[in-house]
Order: structure tokens, then sequence, then C-alpha cells
């Protein structure tokens, strides 16, 4: 018996349900408790970026039930070169439905959305520490280009700032005083002479 077709469209109209359902899972698959999924899921957020005009979502279905989901953005590869690059967002496949081919037929929309529009770059955001997935994409030729790091706005303000101030030196003082240290522990001290 060969593998069940897989069917992928745009998400519009009917297919925003089954999308939000798709996203919910991948949320509560990724950590998020199901209360949490479904109350981000509903307060709009979801539907209003959908509505974006750099946004495009693609769901796929097998045997015609929902398997899984690709969001990509129109973007530019770096803000400082106007070159045209479509960005996957979000790529997730129900466990049920992993190793059929979902995955691959979901890029395959996504490549021919880029050329579509232009794009001559197709990147992803793949967390660091899902290593399936880094594999997947390392697989099909995605190489590394960066590494994005993330804070709160607050977390790097108390940084900043720094709060408990009192408690800490200013960086100069401590960048200097490791440049101290390791200078020391390059030194050879003298010999000790007992006697």
């Amino acid at each position: 018996m060969g593998r069940p077709g897989v069917e992928v469209q745009r998400v519009e109209g009917a297919l925003r349900g089954p999308f939000i359902e798709l996203w919910v899972a991948h949320r509560i698959e990724s950590g998020t408790t199901p209360e949490a999924a479904r109350r981000l899921a509903d307060d709009g957020t979801l539907s209003t970026a959908l509505d974006r005009p750099d946004i495009c979502a693609f769901i796929a279905s097998v045997e015609g039930r929902p398997a899984g989901y690709v969001l990509v953005v129109d973007s530019t590869r770096s803000p400082l070169v106007d070159a045209p690059c479509v960005s996957i967002s979000m790529l997730h496949v129900l466990p049920e439905h992993r190793r059929q081919g979902v995955a691959t037929a979901l890029l395959a929309t996504t490549l021919r959305y880029a050329d579509r529009v232009g794009a001559g770059h197709v990147a992803s955001l793949v967390p660091a520490h899902d290593r399936e997935s880094n594999r997947f994409f390392a697989r099909i030729g995605f190489a590394p280009e960066t590494v994005r790091r993330v804070t709160s706005v607050s977390a790097l303000e108390r940084r900043l700032a720094g709060v408990g101030a009192s408690s800490r030196r200013p960086i100069a003082q401590v960048l200097q005083r490791r440049r101290d240290l390791r200078a020391r522990g390059r030194r050879v001290p003298p010999p000790r002479t007992i006697g």
C-alpha cells in the first residue's frame, strides 16, 4: 500500500478553524498548557495575523483530515540588503502524520509561493533545542546563518539599568578584574624557597 495523498491549501475562510486547531496542538506539544494555548487561539491574534498581507499560511490534509501547517512571512534576508525572502515562521506536522510526506508537501508549496512573490531565498526559524527539526532542515539544504537570542524587555531593562547596582560593580570594573585575573594566571610565579 502506498502513501496516502497529501493535499495542501492556502488557509482562507473555512480553513481558519482547522488551522487554529493545528496551531493549538503545536503549542501544546511545545509545552504550553491546553488552557493557555486555547486562550491564545481565542483572543483573535491568529485571525488578525492571517489578515496581514505579509503573512500566508498553508494547511496540509491527509485523506481529508488536517495533518500539518506552515506559516510563512514575506521579509528581506537582512535589513541592510534588500533581497526578498520568504521566512518559514512555523512548520508543524501532527505526530501521527509524520514521515508521510506532509512536511515535504508544505515546503514544496512554500517554494512555489516564494517563486510567485519573487523571493530569492527561503529561511526558517527553527528552535535551537528542537533537534529533529534542525536535522530535517539540514538534510534538505538549509544552512545555519545566525543564532537568534531573545529576552523580555523588562529583563533587558534591569540588566542595562543595573538593578541592584549597589551590590554589583559597574561592567567596566568587572571586565578589568577579569583581564587582571587572566594576566595573573599567565605569569609564572617565582619559585618559593624553603628555609
